[in-house]
């Protein structure tokens, strides 16, 4: 039988009793009560205080890791910070070094690109000066066809309004003398 059905047996036996003095029980309560913390005083110091032991140094290692890692993060992030301020202290180089550089870019692209288009205007000026010569030269010569054209039938004109028919004939039989004679 376990101890703790013994005690329970014996107190059942006892029966009730009364005690001489109000505020203390009875001496086999004390007896009993005393053992029973004994026993109980010595399972917790014997399983429960290692156990506890054991929980509370694992606790404190993790507490330990875990301060050196958050230092280690804090370390980590003072000098991500570092890195950050100084890096922002030469965004301001950076900033004028890039503007720098876009100016010069400016300026090379503006160059470039009225060179481009003076280039362009004197080609269109050549070109333009080429079909106005062109359009001049043809239009001399339809200019000359007209006027030849118009001549010839104004001639035709004169020359048949002119002559009699025995000049005429003298015209054509000279004419034919010459080119014979040839």
């Amino acid at each position: 039988m376990s101890l703790l059905a013994v005690v329970g047996l014996l107190a059942a036996e006892s029966g009730k009793a009364e005690t001489p003095h109000s505020w203390l029980p009875e001496n086999y309560e004390i007896i009993w009560g005393t053992l029973a913390t004994a026993v109980v005083a010595y399972g917790l110091w014997k399983f429960a205080i290692p156990q506890l032991r054991t929980a509370l140094a694992a606790r404190t290692e993790r507490i330990g890791k875990d301060l050196e890692s958050s230092a280690q993060t804090l370390a980590t992030a003072q000098g991500a910070a570092a890195q950050i301020r100084a890096s922002k202290g030469d965004l301001a180089g950076e900033r004028s070094r890039i503007l720098a550089d876009a100016g010069v870019t400016a300026d090379r692209v503006l160059t470039e690109g009225r060179q481009r288009i003076a280039r362009e205007v004197e080609e269109a000026h050549a070109k333009a000066d080429a079909d106005v010569a062109l359009a001049r030269t043809r239009m001399s010569a339809d200019l000359q066809a007209d006027v030849a054209r118009i001549a010839s039938a104004a001639t035709d004109y004169v020359v048949n309004g002119s002559l009699d028919d025995a000049t005429h004939q003298r015209l054509i039989e000279d004419f034919i003398a010459k080119v014979g004679a040839r």
